[in-house]
Formats: C-alpha cells, structure tokens, sequence
C-alpha cells in the first residue's frame, strides 16, 4: 500500500512542475487540461484490472473467482492448490455442521438416531436459509450497505474515520495552498488590490520543493506502518505536524517558512498513507469498498472547504486565525486517530458482518 501511493507522490510532484512551467505563461485553463489528459489512459486501463477474487467468492461467483486466481497463478508461474474454492462464510456454516453432527454419534439410541438425522436435516435446511441469506446482504444496494456502516458495530469506527478522513484532507490541501499564501508577499498581509496585482508572482518553485518532502514522507510511513501499528503512527505524525505549524503562528523568513511547511508535509503524507491502509482493514468484505469510499468522499470534501474557509482567512489579513484552524481540524484528527476501537496490524481480513465483530472484541 505504501508503494502503491508512491505514484500519488509521483503525479503531485509532475503536476506541482507543470504549474511552474505552464501558470505564468498560459494560465490555469492550460494547467487545467493538461492534468486532465492522464485520466483518460484510465479508461483504457480499467478493462484489463481483474475483480478482487474475494469480492467474487462472497458474491458466489466463485468459478469467476477461480478464474481470476488461475491467472495469477500463471503470472507468477505457479498452480493453485487442490480442492473447492470456498468463502469464509460458508466454511463456517461448514465447521458448525460439522461440529453439531459428530457430537451426537457417541451414545445414541435408534430413537435418539431417529431424532439426530431430523436435527441434522433442520440444520443443512438452517445452513442453506443461511447462505441465502448472507449471499443476499452480499447483493445490498448502497443504501442498505451505508446502514451498515452506521450499525451499532460499526459507527463509532465510521464516525471517527470520517472525521479522519476530513481532517487529512483539509490539512493535505491546506498545506499545499499555504506554500503559495505565506510565502507571497513574504508573509505580510497586503490589501486586496496589491494581493490581486501580485497574483501572478506565487512562487511555484517553492511548491515544487516542498511535494518532495511526500518521498521522505512515504519512507517514513513504510518505516513506522507495522512496527508501530497504524493507530500510532497517524497520531504522531498529526501531532508532529501541530508542532511544525506553531513557529508559523509568528512571522518567518521564507526560507524557514519553506522548511517547516516542509516537515509539515512529511507528517501530513505518512497519515494520509497510513489512514489507506487502515480503513480497509476495519470493514469486511460486503461493506469494505463502501466504507472506504464513503470515507473518501468525505475528505474531498474537507479539501473543497479548505481554500473556502482556511485560506479565505490568509486572503482577509486573518493568518493567525488560519493557523490556528489548521491547528485545531490536525490536533483533532490525532485524537480521533486514538478512539480508534481497534488496531489492525497483524489482523485477517473479514468478510462479514459477524467476523468483524469478532475481530472488534
């Protein structure tokens, strides 16, 4: 997961370099379509990506499931093991069969024989009511799998990943922002007239160098993920970057301002790594792709309400209160991070309701 968000850095640092060249001399509409050209390689992308073998099995699809997984196999030049591909779930219902049938055998009389292959004829129709209706909650509608989330056994985990979520982002994108607000003008407020005749001379360059500190970041991420466990390394780092931020609160050189916007970014990218690789480790399968991309949606919307609000502030002559803002949305993100019910590292994946609340306990 941490290589995996490599590229996120990568097409940051590509586009922070495209601004500097394109901005000055052909306008925003220009920056704009030249980062919209890569996301039509997508659409040529998508039809060769395989479906997630777990995702299918749970749907019951598992001949599709197999498939998938013999292909991998042929990549990798290896054969898949012998046997029936079968869910979680189903094994379960399997052990549970299994286990009420051989402990009726011992000591029984024909009466009692009579009475078991009853019993064990309730439990297979049991077994199959129950796989129709788990292969049903894996066919939910959004709205059905969205409740879920909510549930008792999963909102407070939602609820704080949202929080999470919109956190990271409003802080990523306000860092961001902040390289070009604090160091135009050197940090001094100016009126709206002058801020709109300079508005030519943000320094690109300066968002340049600080989207590298998303590498050192990345390291530091892959370093910390599973030695220390997820919870603690996101709220370190949110509470490092409220340190980093502090200094910020008075006027600094530019370059000063550079390099603590800098370690800033470094600690906001290893939380924003991490929280990926936590959220879908708290939901199962059924739910997991709707839990993570809600929470997504979420932070998108932290990062449209950032340059609406933070940077409104930095805009208005009001930096000090910015900060302050920024200060606040990371240092709650932190603590959020350690109401977290559960930490992840070492964990199986779940793919259903009832194995995640067992992995909760």
């Amino acid at each position: 997961m941490v290589i995996f968000q490599t590229f996120w850095t990568v097409g940051t640092i590509l586009e922070a370099g495209i601004a500097w060249l394109v901005m000055p001399r052909l306008g925003w509409r220009w920056l704009l379509g030249l980062s919209a050209f890569p996301s039509s390689l997508l659409l040529l992308l998508y039809s060769v990506t395989p479906e997630s073998p777990r995702y299918l099995c749970l749907k019951g699809r598992t001949a599709e499931a197999r498939h998938v997984l013999e292909k991998i196999a042929k990549i990798n030049g290896t054969k898949l093991p012998s046997g029936n591909l079968v869910s979680d779930w189903e094994h379960e219902l399997q052990n549970k069969s299994l286990l009420s049938s051989s402990s009726n055998e011992d000591d029984t009389t024909p009466k009692e024989m009579a009475r078991d292959e009853d019993s064990i004829s309730e439990a297979k129709e049991m077994k199959s009511e129950d796989s129709t209706s788990t292969l049903a909650n894996s066919n939910m509608g959004g709205i059905t799998a969205l409740l879920i989330l909510l549930s008792p056994e999963l909102i407070k985990s939602t609820l704080l990943l949202w929080l999470v979520f919109f956190g990271n982002a409003f802080s990523y994108y306000g860092l961001v922002l902040l390289t070009t607000e604090l160091n135009n003008g050197q940090n001094k407020c100016v009126s709206n007239e002058l801020q709109s005749g300079k508005s030519r001379d943000i320094n690109y360059g300066d968002v340049f160098i600080t989207s590298f500190a998303e590498f050192p970041g990345l390291l530091l991420a892959a370093a910390m993920v599973d030695r220390l466990g997820r919870k603690l390394s996101m709220s370190s780092m949110f509470f490092c970057c409220c340190i980093f931020l502090v200094p910020l609160l008075f006027q600094q050189p530019k370059g000063l301002t550079t390099g603590l916007l800098f370690g800033a970014r470094i600690c906001i990218t290893v939380t924003f790594t991490v929280v990926y690789v936590y959220a879908p480790e708290i939901y199962p399968t059924s739910v997991r792709t709707t839990g993570v991309g809600v929470a997504s949606s979420i932070g998108r919307i932290g990062g449209m309400v950032c340059p609406l609000v933070a940077v409104a502030l930095v805009h208005g002559c009001h930096q000090t209160a910015a900060l302050i803002l920024f200060e606040l949305v990371i240092l709650l993100s932190g603590i959020s991070v350690l109401l977290f019910p559960f930490e992840t590292t070492g964990r199986g994946l779940s793919d259903s309701l009832p194995s995640s609340k067992l992995i909760n306990t």
